[in-house]
């Protein structure tokens, strides 16, 4: 699928089948031009009402089947959506911006998570509790109708993987794509409705304010999953709060710290730095980047030299030439808040030792910056506290072990942090006190599938990427039989 292809084809929320008739659209932009892409439907409260009165009767069948006989059903789509990975990709790098490769990765992270996920089908049967010498035993039922509200940063990941646990727990889903990147979302509806029960996925589009706030709202809708800001997320659950008593779970911001020790692998970590930036995934734009990287004073000057070479290597181009390692920013919007983030560090005292403005190997359209590095990055200033979801890395030194865990934990996230240590007590003890959902050590912050994913303090309520996940879609019933 081509710019033409995209532009030309008519984009669709499908419910029995067929296009829903939204009356409204909005536009979406290409941001390595920044010229208008394609026309995409703009639900209405309304249009959120019907694909839910669609999936609601879709979701009793399905839940009615045994977990493995969804399983089987789960890896049948995971089958089919692989046969179209390169499309999906090419969705997300033309209206996202991120680079070809980077999203076939996340493709191919998804169909592993399906997999996980059909895994654990035997994992929704219950227990039995000794607790009496009668019988007491719980089973897990699905809520029915549950929402997944997915990120721009990574469309195709979002979409296909955090469907997966609800759909296996037995719900139907009501899907929202993300207003800047809805293209792959919208296009996986129409994919796996060749799979999926009729209406058991409905993908909606739409801005955020009214059919992503109509989704939250709406009163049959009782569990949402939501991945996005905090400033949203703390929307979603007032919003939903006004309505009834709703299971919310959220994946949010981070403004996650790198701690270097003085007895560190300069090396390995310099590459972690650059890795755990996310620069050449999603240009900086995660919330689970290591955007603070906390240095010992004694190695800040030659981790930082090292991380600079490694920046100043990646090359920022169009995200659909193959050479390209990091493509532009998914929006003006973006563009804009790290342009001034990056102007406001310098008024308070950093410098910019690499990147900071638009790189030399693009034209003058595209919303393009420069992978940038920060240096003398004061604790408590802007660009330390405040996730600007770009490619900005600040260095910040430290002189003692109090004194790094006192910076990583200064700041309201808490979603992940990596510790590098020669010293596996420092590591460990470090990993333990500091404030954060998910730690690796001696390593780049990556996801392992399977492992409890999510935040804490105003990162993120609930954890993802495991069987946590897929308990967290079902309700617990307790059921009594007297024997005697």
């Amino acid at each position: 699928m081509n710019l033409q292809d995209i532009s030309a084809r008519a984009w669709n929320v499908l419910v029995d089948g067929e296009a829903l008739p939204v009356t409204k659209s909005y536009e979406i932009e290409d941001p390595s031009t920044g010229r208008s892409l394609a026309s995409i439907p703009d639900c209405s409260a309304d249009d959120i009402d019907r694909a839910v009165q669609a999936a609601k009767t879709a979701q009793p069948d399905w839940a009615g089947l045994p977990p493995r006989q969804r399983a089987v059903t789960l890896r049948a789509l995971a089958a089919h959506v692989k046969a179209h990975r390169e499309e999906l990709a090419t969705l997300d790098a033309i209206d996202g911006g991120f680079t070809l490769e980077m999203m076939r990765r996340d493709i191919d992270g998804a169909l592993e998570l399906i997999d996980i996920f059909a895994d654990m089908a035997l994992e929704l049967g219950g227990r039995t509790i000794p607790a009496s010498e009668n019988l007491h035993y719980t089973t897990h039922e699905p809520f029915g109708v549950v929402a997944r509200i997915g990120a721009f940063n990574h469309p195709i990941f979002f979409a296909l993987s955090k469907i997966a646990a609800p759909l296996m727990a037995g719900n139907a889903v009501i899907l929202k794509a993300p207003d800047q990147a809805p293209l792959s979302s919208l296009r996986l509806a129409e994919i796996a409705a060749e799979v999926l029960p009729k209406n058991l996925l409905i993908t909606i589009s739409g801005r955020g304010s009214v059919a992503g706030r109509a989704i939250v709202r709406h009163p049959d809708i009782r569990r949402i999953g939501f991945i996005g800001s905090t400033e949203t997320g703390r929307m979603i659950q007032r919003d939903a709060a006004e309505i009834g008593v709703k299971h919310i779970s959220l994946e949010l911001g981070g403004k996650n710290a790198q701690i270097v020790f003085a007895d560190a692998d300069i090396e390995k970590a310099a590459q972690g730095a650059v890795m755990g930036m996310n620069f050449t995934w999603t240009a900086g734009q995660s919330c689970g980047s290591t955007s603070r990287l906390l240095v010992h004073s004694s190695i800040a000057a030659e981790l930082t030299a090292r991380v600079c070479e490694l920046v100043g290597d990646i090359k920022v181009g169009h995200p659909l030439d193959e050479s390209t390692q990091m493509g532009p920013l998914v929006s003006e919007a973006q563009y804009r808040k790290s342009e001034q983030a990056i102007s406001k560090a310098t008024t308070e005292g950093a410098r910019i030792v690499t990147g900071g403005g638009r790189p030399t190997t693009v034209g003058n359209s595209g919303w393009y910056i420069a992978p940038t590095v920060l240096v003398d990055v004061a604790p408590g200033s802007y660009i330390e506290q405040t996730e600007i979801f770009g490619p900005i890395l600040s260095v910040i030194q430290f002189d003692s072990d109090e004194e790094a865990l006192q910076i990583a934990n200064g700041v309201e996230y808490g979603l992940t942090a990596t510790v590098w240590s020669s010293n596996i007590t420092r590591a460990l003890t470090t990993a333990n006190k500091v404030e954060a959902g998910y730690v690796v050590v001696n390593g780049g912050s990556r996801h392992y599938w399977g492992l409890p994913f999510g935040g804490v303090k105003s990162s993120g309520v609930g954890r993802e990427e495991s069987l946590e996940e897929l308990l967290s879609y079902a309700e617990i019933k307790t059921t009594t039989v007297l024997l005697t």
